[in-house]
């Protein structure tokens, strides 16, 4: 068993199109080649250490929700199976076993489509001065991790360098035209809600989620990783106690760490204890078993991966 972090891809012959947080993507003409490593960020910042599997975690969990929510909009997902890979990947196949996907090359659409269903994390903390996240008026009297009547979206810019900012509905009209603003917004609000009942089903609440969308032969599509422990938070149903934070399945149990050091967010990061890795670690693997239906036969294979 592996139990080192991924930090980084190197695949000579293949052109890197994009280091991102957490994601290494390689051009492969027509289609993108996506590696999910196992570094982690927190406040936009990437830690000096990984966790391990997370990559794999992650990338497992987005073909899952690819799958399910498929009705409701098509995505960029053409395979994650490496043995049919282009034979030019043949080489990196152990590498790239779990925590790869091949998948259309679409333009991106420059918003993050945040939808949220509980008063948590930056929401909360924009409702308490303004009762209103992005320009959406909340009833009053709400408490932390509160659900909300009904969930909302709240997009926020895709800013190359810092923080993304959050945004209003109608500042992204503005950007990019009423009709794709108004496809994003319909499909992440529908995708959602479809997920959380799936969730719940699962004793998991989705709190709140981010999607990325792009266009692709003239078509709005689902790009990047969905509701995953990095893009969303995932709470235990049977602790859930309104006026309070929430334990989580999540990465915001790293941030909570964090939150208790005196660093102000910018790089470079502190390091985690040896502890908050591991915990972190089955964190993630306690949400691909709940979640998906061959969660806990995915986590046998990925720790058995070279």
């Amino acid at each position: 068993m592996n139990k080192d972090a991924l930090l980084s891809t190197d695949l000579p012959g293949l052109k890197l199109f994009k280091k991102g947080k957490v994601r290494d993507v390689y051009d492969l003409d027509d289609k993108l080649l996506i590696v999910a490593t196992d570094r982690i960020s927190c406040f936009d910042v990437v830690l000096s250490c990984g966790i391990p599997y997370k990559g794999k975690i992650l990338t497992q969990l987005s073909c899952f929700w690819f799958d399910l929510v498929k009705d409701i909009i098509p995505n960029h997902l053409l395979s994650s199976d490496v043995e049919k890979f282009p034979a030019q990947l043949s080489k990196y196949r152990d590498e790239l076993r779990h925590r790869s996907m091949l998948v259309k090359k679409s333009r991106l659409i420059p918003v993050e489509c945040v939808v949220r269903g509980y008063l948590s994390g930056s929401g909360w903390k924009e409702y308490r001065t303004s009762r209103s996240i992005c320009g959406v008026n909340l009833p009053a009297g709400l408490k932390e991790s509160d659900k909300l009547p009904e969930p909302i979206f709240t997009p926020s810019s895709k800013e190359e360098v810092g923080h993304d900012i959050n945004v209003t509905f109608e500042h992204i009209q503005k950007q990019i035209g009423k009709d794709t603003a108004g496809k994003i917004k319909d499909a992440s609000i529908a995708i959602y809600k479809k997920a959380r009942d799936y969730a719940d089903n699962k004793g998991i609440i989705i709190a709140d989620t981010k999607f990325e969308f792009g266009v692709y032969n003239d078509q709005v599509i689902l790009i990047d990783e969905i509701l995953t422990p990095d893009s969303s938070r995932f709470w235990p149903k049977d602790a859930y106690e309104p006026g309070k934070g929430q334990s989580s399945f999540d990465k915001q149990f790293v941030r909570d760490y964090l939150e208790t050091l005196d660093w102000d967010k910018t790089p470079p990061a502190p390091g985690l204890p040896d502890e908050i890795i591991e915990k972190t670690s089955l964190k993630y693997f306690e949400a691909l078993v709940k979640l998906a239906p061959q969660g806990m036969k995915i986590e046998e294979e990925i720790k058995k991966d070279k």
